[in-house]
């Protein structure tokens, strides 16, 4: 008797398995069984790498039906979603997808059909291949942007000699014109405090920030 088998591969980023079930019981599929991949990268490693996709290979039979939520599920990149497509129809096993409600079967012995089917499926293999790797790629940026974020706060520089009340008394009283030795001696600073504050006021300002002063 044949089965109707649903595959799920879930990350740590993607779907659970059960809202997988959910999502292809309400697209009208009679699942017989459900074989997960938990915790497994679909763009780097080949379905039959997986450790539930060998246990897949071995228990689908001639007359079953594979249900996958979209093509992506059967693996890693165009060649491995294509050839694994193929040979599960070769083995007369029926591929839906949940989806679109996709089928691919090896039933037709027509060239032409052949051909459009083939050509629609190496179409949504390279489709899944272009949004893994998008998707990849916008991983990397965000963990490479996280990462500066991180060494930006991490790195202070030098703590400041001087704290918000002298940066403010300085800034005043160099906009009155009073000079740089004059100031030290009344805010205790050194002269060349005062004048580094004088040539970057900004800068003397983003360090008391970065120092929460």
């Amino acid at each position: 008797m044949s089965k109707t088998i649903l595959y799920a591969r879930v990350s740590t980023a993607d779907q659970t398995a059960a809202h997988q079930l959910t999502q292809a019981r309400q697209a009208g599929f009679a699942i017989d069984d459900v074989v997960s991949d938990e915790g497994v990268s679909g763009v780097s490693v080949p379905l039959a790498e997986r450790p539930q996709g060998r246990r897949l290979f071995d228990m689908l039979r001639k007359g079953d039906t594979l249900v996958v939520r979209w093509v992506d599920r059967l693996g890693r990149n165009y060649a491995d979603v294509t050839d694994n497509i193929r040979e599960f129809m070769r083995r007369g096993i029926v591929i839906r997808t949940v989806i679109n409600n996709m089928t691919f079967d090896g039933a037709t012995s027509d060239a032409m059909q052949m051909a459009v089917r083939d050509a629609l499926i190496a179409f949504m293999a390279a489709t899944a291949q272009a949004q893994a790797e998008a998707t990849k790629e916008a991983q990397r940026a965000g963990i490479a942007h996280a990462k500066e974020l991180d060494r930006a706060k991490a790195y202070k520089g030098r703590k400041p000699s001087y704290d918000r009340a002298d940066f403010e008394a300085v800034q005043m009283m160099l906009t009155n014109g009073t000079g740089a030795s004059e100031i030290a001696k009344l805010t205790g600073l050194t002269r060349q405090t005062v004048l580094r504050i004088r040539a970057d006021g900004q800068g003397a300002d983003e360090a008391l920030r970065a120092w929460g002063l």
